[in-house]
């Protein structure tokens, strides 16, 4: 990777992975692809290039490629679960309509690109408990059947076209920066938040739902390293289950009143939160991503707590 392009670089995860990959690749050859109404704020804007790259629109894609030379894409632009139940035709649009759009830019332009699958690909007749990296993916959400769809897209340009495509299946992913934006894992970050203002916490799911979590930085690293890998070990490409954790709200409650004793927590279960959740694996097997890319997280849930925790305080000057 020379020149990146970060689609979605005011995102939950765009805005956090645009300035890591500055850091790795130097501010000047990252740009941060945002659109209008949601421009980049603070360091993010002033730190690198940035401009209006609209997945609807494919000109802005190959405006913004051919202007900075660009050589990898990072396509970030999706409805999360929640949002997308809600707005089935735009998350079709921006998912797979935009997707497309991706494609043909970088089969035009030799890109590589990287188009992130979820857990939400899987449904209710997968595998739920380590869930293996080839098995069946017939999901009920819009979410799950773009994420499908973007998996076998991805699939289908590289092997008609060449284009190196590349991807993981994100689980649950925490951070103690950017604010969630509508997903069905989004109570494991507000968890964290109501802690850390010494307020109730209203679970929307019930205990005993388990899901993969990521915390963060080890979402970033491995949207990176899967990137950096040499193409010729990779057997599997869109996408690679990976993983960190797996929790129910019981558990990372209990982990968090380890360190803030008087913490509280009720439920209040959202009907469609729980339908979702429950539709999704409880944990995966993510052996082909350490065997193909020595794929490997640096955090579990109390390493994750701890710097959770230490950070909002910081953050909410707690």
């Amino acid at each position: 990777m020379k020149n990146i392009l970060v689609i979605g670089a005011t995102g939950q995860i765009g805005s956090e992975l645009t300035m890591e990959l500055r850091k790795r690749y130097g501010n000047e050859h990252v740009v941060a692809g945002y659109i209008f109404g949601a421009e980049p704020k603070g360091e993010l804007a002033t730190s690198g290039p940035s401009g209006i790259v609209n997945v609807t629109d494919r000109q802005s894609i190959e405006v913004a490629v051919k202007k900075y030379e660009i050589d990898t894409i990072y396509n970030l632009v999706a409805l999360l679960s929640v949002v997308a139940e809600s707005r089935p035709a735009m998350a079709w649009k921006i998912g797979i309509d935009g997707l497309w759009n991706v494609l043909e830019v970088t089969r035009e332009y030799g890109c590589a690109v990287f188009t992130p699958s979820s857990i939400g690909s899987f449904g209710e007749s997968t595998p739920h408990v380590k869930t293996p990296q080839d098995t069946v993916q017939r999901p009920r959400t819009m979410y799950g059947v773009t994420k499908v769809t973007t998996e076998l897209l991805s699939d289908y340009y590289h092997t008609k076209y060449g284009v190196d495509t590349r991807a993981v299946r994100f689980p649950g992913i925490i951070s103690n920066v950017t604010p969630p934006g509508g997903g069905t894992t989004d109570y494991a970050v507000d968890i964290y938040y109501s802690a850390v203002k010494g307020e109730k916490f209203i679970c929307p799911v019930k205990a005993g739902t388990f899901m993969d979590m990521m915390y963060m930085p080890d979402a970033m690293n491995a949207a990176i390293s899967l990137m950096e890998a040499d193409p010729a070990r990779l057997k599997h490409r869109n996408a690679f289950n990976i993983a960190a954790m797996s929790f129910d709200p019981e558990l990372i409650y209990a982990t968090i009143k380890k360190h803030v004793p008087g913490f509280e927590m009720i439920y209040e279960v959202d009907p469609l939160k729980q339908s979702i959740a429950d539709s999704w694996p409880d944990s995966l097997d993510d052996t082909c991503a350490r065997e193909e890319w020595d794929w490997e997280p640096q955090y579990d849930l109390e390493s994750m707590t701890v710097d959770m925790l230490e950070k909002l305080k910081a953050k909410l000057n707690k």
